[in-house]
């Protein structure tokens, strides 16, 4: 070969090499966008990469937080994961600069600038501090498969245009601030695999629609106001995962897939039985349908499922005994059945102590603690008829006068099944319909736990309205061996508890509470704490009495002072209880009397509650610690 032959071929590979590493680059204008779009999130730390128009934007290596990817000098996939805080986070509608961008961000604008990167297949914008409604021409992106703008500021109703996204297969926008429903989202002509719009505050009913998207594989509307009926899901034949928790769904639980592998659904407020075929979903990993209102026998085959690792079923009213010879599959490491209504033993499977499954228990009436707190003949919250309660009470005859407060008087009764009764007559708050308070009733009906008094049933005698006299009358069981403030004193005619049996008794009482304030959505609050309110049966278990009753009577409810937030005004009621808890430990300490004279360390008690940060009713140890100092100081 000569040298005008190798002239030729060195020309020839160097215009190959040329012109192969042009088609390569990036056209101006989508370089042009990326730069207005790094202008619009306001030049965050993360695009320091972008540095001008000349910048090889396709050939910056892909980081954990920025990513561009092209394709025939097109973008094809952006991916720009931002620091913006992601919890603990409040929002009005409006900038705030710890938060969000800033008041000149526009929404609108950032949206018009994105849609002229036609090629987009997978756009994810995450924790940017992205605020204002989401715009309708974000459907432009018709070639979008992948939608991820989650933990941002968004609000408002999610755009209806977007079901007609037909390649979008991923739609992520949780953990934002919509507000509006879903309704109308989607049809079967979607291809949405994934969907996810968890902890928004999305209302309305589930969508009807959802069933014919038979794509979906996953699932996550949790931690928003969807209420009403679910319907069945069967035609959801590839959907895995499905979390529904934390909302206001209300129905029956529905029929569900076979294929299903996690099933999330607590906190709404579901009734009636666990279906059977649950018992057949042989794929299922993890189900939960804690705190709702479900009945029935909790079913056997749920404990056996080949791959289950994870069953809650605590906070319902189960109820009857689980079969002796239970078997539990040897994939499971977590069950809780605890606060139900279960009776009889306790399964040897469930029983026995394994290093490799976690079982929770407490709060049923099963044979052995039944036995301890004389509890396994008290029937379940029903209705009486004033008839009833009048012969209980001989007419309620002044001998059966055990005292009043103020939520009403006190009677002494007997139920026509021998079970003693302490009955109390109340008048029924004016501000309620009769529907709004029989509602209010059923809430109190839930509140079931070893240490609270239990409520048996109620009566109304009359009308609820504006107009109208009426009283309410609600059943207790009775509980014999009278007031933990009669054991405190050194002056009481009988027994006087010593430290070990006051601290008995503080660590039932903060477990009541615990669940007073935890254990239903929303908490109960403001619950009148007090030693004459804490009674003890005939083996000395301690229970708390007089509480809840503020949620029917006539006392401030709802946000109570003007200008407040319901939010703070439950923290002050949790701040209530939580300083009133303090002076039964005050009194626990040093007796009522001299406690009496001392509210001042009580004062002292809560500022030492907030020094050590304190706003759990349940770190009793922690509050112990700053009492004890308090009265070793003086």
């Amino acid at each position: 070969m000569g040298f005008h032959d190798l002239v030729l071929l060195f020309c020839s590979a160097w215009c190959v090499f040329y012109v192969g590493s042009c088609s390569a680059q990036l056209q101006s204008s989508q370089t042009q966008v990326l730069l207005q779009l790094k202008k619009h999130l306001e030049y965050p730390k993360q695009l320091e990469i972008w540095r001008d128009r000349w910048t090889d934007l396709c050939s910056i290596s892909s980081s954990g937080q920025v990513n561009v990817t092209c394709k025939d000098n097109f973008v094809t996939e952006l991916t720009i994961l931002g620091d913006k805080p992601t919890k603990g986070r409040d929002f009005d509608g409006f900038a705030n600069p710890n938060q969000t961008l800033s008041e000149s961000f526009s929404m609108e604008s950032f949206v018009a600038t994105l849609a002229r990167l036609t090629s987009l297949r997978v756009l994810s914008l995450v924790s940017l501090g992205m605020w204002g409604p989401l715009p309708d021409r974000i459907h432009r992106l018709y070639a979008l498969e992948h939608l991820d703008l989650s933990s941002n500021y968004l609000y408002g109703s999610i755009p209806p245009k977007i079901c007609t996204m037909v390649n979008l297969q991923t739609l992520r926008l949780g953990d934002n601030f919509f507000n509006g429903t879903i309704s109308s989202l989607f049809s079967s002509s979607n291809n949405l695999t994934v969907l996810s719009l968890k902890s928004n505050r999305l209302k309305g009913p589930f969508p009807l629609s959802i069933p014919s998207v038979i794509t979906l594989t996953e699932i996550d509307m949790s931690c928003n106001q969807i209420s009403g009926r679910l319907q069945d899901l069967t035609d959801l034949s590839s959907l895995e995962q499905l979390d529904l928790r934390e909302n206001r769904l209300d129905s029956k639980l529905p029929a569900m897939p076979k294929g299903l592998i996690s099933l999330f659904l607590s906190r709404n407020s579901f009734s009636g039985e666990i279906p059977e075929h649950y018992g057949q979903l042989d794929r299922l990993q993890k189900l939960d349908v804690s705190f709702n209102s479900l009945t029935g026998t909790a079913p056997a085959e749920l404990f056996s499922l080949p791959n289950i690792s994870y069953l809650n079923l605590a906070s319902n009213m189960l109820n009857g005994p689980l079969h002796n010879h239970l078997r539990c599959s040897s994939q499971l490491r977590f069950v809780d059945i605890s606060y139900n209504r279960l009776v009889g033993d306790l399964p040897s499977s469930l029983s026995t102590k394994s290093e490799n499954r976690v079982v929770k228990s407490d709060g049923n009436w099963y044979v052995s603690e039944a036995a301890k707190l004389g509890r396994e003949d008290l029937p379940t919250c029903r209705s009486y008829s004033l008839e009833e309660l009048k012969e209980a009470t001989n007419n309620f005859d002044n001998s059966t006068f055990m005292g009043e407060n103020i939520y009403g008087k006190l009677y002494r009764g007997k139920l026509e099944s021998g079970i003693q009764v302490v009955i109390r007559s109340l008048p029924l708050s004016k501000k309620y319909s009769i529907r709004n308070f029989k509602l209010r009733l059923d809430l109190l009906a839930k509140l079931r736990h070893p240490h609270l008094v239990s409520l048996l049933g109620h009566c109304m005698d009359g009308a609820v309205g504006e107009n109208n006299e009426a009283n309410v009358f609600l059943i207790y069981e009775y509980v014999s061996n009278g007031t933990f403030q009669t054991y405190l004193s050194g002056d009481s005619p009988g027994k006087v508890f010593n430290w070990s049996e006051r601290l008995s008794v503080l660590i039932n009482i903060a477990k009541a509470v615990h669940f007073l304030h935890t254990g239903m959505i929303p908490g109960f609050f403001k619950n009148r704490l007090k030693t004459n309110n804490i009674l003890l049966n005939e083996n000395w278990m301690a229970k708390l009495s007089d509480y809840g009753l503020s949620v029917i009577s006539e006392e401030t409810d709802a946000s109570g002072v003007k200008g407040e937030s319901p939010d703070s005004w439950q923290m002050k009621m949790l701040e209530d209880d939580v300083y009133s808890f303090g002076f039964i430990l005050l009194e626990a300490l040093v007796g009522p009397s001299l406690s009496a004279k001392s509210e001042v360390n009580v004062l002292n008690v809560m500022v030492c509650a907030k020094m050590f940060g304190l706003h759990d009713i349940f770190q009793l140890q922690d509050i112990m610690r700053c009492m004890s100092l308090l009265l070793v100081d003086g």
